[in-house]
């Protein structure tokens, strides 16, 4: 679908409304912002409308068969959200470890999920990181300038992982840069990314916005040989 005949978007709206109050903010202070005042505008989840139950049918039944065959043991989600959609994921024996800016998130995903799932408060963008194998980082650089995204991805290097598991739009054309707690819509094969084919796609078969954004895709790609910043 053309760039110009997607539908608008509530993140990038409720931005705009706001966008003064995130002036000066400090990443993580945009964050927290987000957060406490559920500028996403979701009604069962803390991290928005695409971890919502609906939102994340077709991603936590395919999700296993993504992982499978990348010799995983570890994946670190990064960010975690409130990790509501992914704590019924069978992950089978990898091990979870969950990182988010927000730490009050963090202090709840600690007292309400089960025992086997790891939290920490981190940045992604400049705090070490826990060593992985794999970094799930689902509907996060979509809000994030291009300068905090290649520190993101630095840092994901740092934790030693491979492989890099991340939202990407296949059909979109035009990616652009944006300020931090924003949002918009970014493919990641395309300039100035030009990552190359995905080594895995799973469709995320996405209901937002009227459904104009079916090409909602979580994407694997190797960290060391084909994501550049």
């Amino acid at each position: 679908m053309p760039d110009d005949d997607r539908p608008s978007v509530l993140a990038h709206d409720r931005f705009l409304v706001r966008r003064e109050a995130f002036v000066h903010l400090s990443l993580k202070d945009r964050f927290r912002l987000i957060h406490d005042h559920n500028l996403w505008g979701a009604e069962t989840s803390a991290s928005g409308l695409g971890s919502e139950a609906d939102a994340t049918r077709a991603i936590r039944d395919g999700l296993p068969g993504l992982l499978a065959g990348l010799n995983i043991a570890t994946l670190l989600d990064a960010p975690c959200g409130d990790a509501g959609w992914i704590t019924h994921v069978d992950l089978g024996g990898i091990h979870y470890i969950g990182v988010d800016i927000v730490a009050d998130l963090i202090a709840r995903n600690m007292s309400e999920h089960p025992p086997g799932f790891e939290f920490h408060a981190a940045d992604i963008t400049r705090d070490a990181l826990p060593k992985a194998d794999a970094v799930l980082c689902r509907d996060c650089l979509v809000h994030l300038s291009f300068a905090n995204i290649e520190r993101a991805l630095a840092n994901f290097r740092r934790s030693g992982a491979r492989w890099l598991v991340t939202t990407t739009f296949t059909q979109w054309q035009h990616n652009r840069d944006c300020e931090d707690g924003d949002w918009r819509a970014l493919n990641f094969v395309r300039e100035p990314f030009t990552w190359g084919p995905p080594a895995r796609l799973l469709n995320e078969h996405c209901d937002e916005g009227g459904g104009g954004w079916r090409d909602k895709s979580l994407a694997v790609w190797d960290l060391a040989t084909t994501v550049r910043p």
